[in-house]
């Protein structure tokens, strides 16, 4: 469960809101007050959707309308027991995203592997003793890097879905970095080219970002890159 949840709850500063049974005709939104009041509720029902999909909402108002009344005796909970169910609940949602993480790395994981099984059959195809895939677009000849070199390059990298990700193309400048500042897809298919060669990578998820995913990329994603090697140790 995000923060925002356990800050508002805590910190006392939601704004007053009232319920009632029966539907009134809804105010014009005249005065400043009224408006604060209403974009307060407006904006904590927003934070409210995604921090507490299954917010109970009888109850929920009622406890901002007994908070914002002041009224002690009032009040059905300790700030303790506010606490207690507030880490029960985020201990249960943690359990639930652990568990979705769980299915999804699998299924990318078996999807990766029909991917590359079925990708390996097609002429040009090379996969290497690592499980790494690549083809060659482009040949160079120029030298090819070691992992104690830097390399600069340009790349496209895409999702199996076709989802492009990252792209220093896209930004129009290439990128330099050290072969083993980078993922081992990379460190092991860059030092297979030549400068002036542009190659696919395959890259499986072991060899990528593992069950762990980056940003933009799921967990045991396998990924695609077009590169192409343009210098080894820059000026």
């Amino acid at each position: 469960m995000k923060k925002t949840l356990i800050a508002l709850a805590t910190a006392g500063i939601i704004g007053g809101c009232t319920s009632t049974n029966q539907a009134a005709p809804e105010p014009e939104l005249t005065e400043n007050n009224q408006k604060v009041s209403y974009g307060m509720g407006l904006v904590l029902g927003e934070r409210m959707r995604n921090d507490l999909p299954d917010l109970q909402m009888d109850q929920f108002l009622q406890g901002i309308e007994h908070g914002h009344a002041g009224d002690e005796e009032a009040k059905r909970m300790t700030r303790e027991e506010i606490q207690t169910a507030l880490m029960e609940y985020q201990q249960k949602l943690q359990q639930e995203q652990v568990a979705q993480m769980e299915q999804l790395a699998e299924e990318n994981k078996s999807a990766g592997e029909t991917f590359l099984a079925e990708n390996g059959q097609r002429d040009g195809v090379v996969t290497t003793d690592s499980g790494l895939q690549y083809e060659v677009l482009e040949e160079g000849e120029g030298d090819k890097p070691t992992d104690a070199d830097m390399v600069k390059v340009h790349y496209t990298g895409e999702l199996l879905s076709g989802e492009v990700f990252d792209s220093s193309r896209d930004r129009g400048e290439p990128v330099t970095f050290g072969l083993t500042q980078v993922i081992a897809g990379w460190t092991e298919g860059l030092q297979l080219m030549n400068v002036g060669s542009r190659y696919k990578l395959y890259i499986p998820s072991d060899l990528a970002y593992g069950p762990g995913g980056n940003r933009g990329i799921g967990p045991n994603e396998t990924l695609v890159f077009d590169v192409e090697l343009l210098e080894i140790n820059p000026e």
